[in-house]
């Protein structure tokens, strides 16, 4: 993703860095918050980047545009609602990208800082929490998505579907490999673009 610009990696690996960050401390708290003390024991409930970076996926988002962080590991029994604490979890990382999204680009448009560094900054701290919120809204596991999707599920259809958790990687690598995956995201990720450049009055 940056051969082109070698020089804009030193801009966009901070955004980077936020979007991951905020994205699993958000599944953290979430979980912090209805009962489960997993996160806080594994050192999860915490804003320093090196807890949540997995060096494979933070490669696959610098090179494709698209990849992942180190999942938070949650203990659903200690939640009252098993079902409803999984989802609550797994949309808290992708509302925590979409509004780190949201507020970035609002100060974006506040300093009207377009063609400066600065600019380039906010544009990747906006691209890349939007990228990582409706990408892992996938509903292949191991993305946030399969888990909202298995907790609005009846359980015969989660029985049923379980078996796909050993197969999620592959099947997003193949989706990756053979473009299908760009195809299904880029016009989702232009449009939330797009309704940000709305709401905050981006000029660009």
């Amino acid at each position: 993703m940056f051969l082109r610009d070698p020089s804009a990696f030193i801009v966009a690996f901070p955004a980077i860095l936020i979007a991951i960050t905020f994205h699993e401390y958000a599944h953290g708290k979430m979980a912090s918050i209805l009962g489960d003390p997993t996160p806080a024991r594994t050192g999860r409930l915490s804003l320093n980047p090196l807890k949540h970076l997995d060096i494979y996926g933070t490669l696959m988002l610098l090179i494709v545009g698209f990849g992942w962080a180190k999942p938070v590991q949650v203990n659903p029994m200690y939640f009252k609602n098993r079902r409803k604490g999984m989802v609550l979890t797994a949309l808290a990382g992708p509302a925590m990208n979409m509004t780190l999204a949201y507020f970035a680009a609002l100060l974006w448009a506040m300093t009207g800082a377009y063609n400066s560094m600065l600019g380039q900054f906010f544009f990747y701290l906006v691209w890349f929490n939007v990228v990582l919120g409706i990408f892992n809204l996938i509903p292949i596991p191991p993305l946030d998505g399969s888990k909202i999707l298995f907790g609005a599920l009846p359980n015969k259809w989660v029985v049923k579907l379980a078996p796909l958790q050993n197969y999620g990687n592959i099947i997003l690598i193949i989706l990756l490999i053979s473009g299908i995956l760009g195809k299904i995201l880029t016009p989702a990720i232009m449009f939330i673009m797009n309704v940000l450049n709305f709401l905050v009055g981006l000029t660009i």
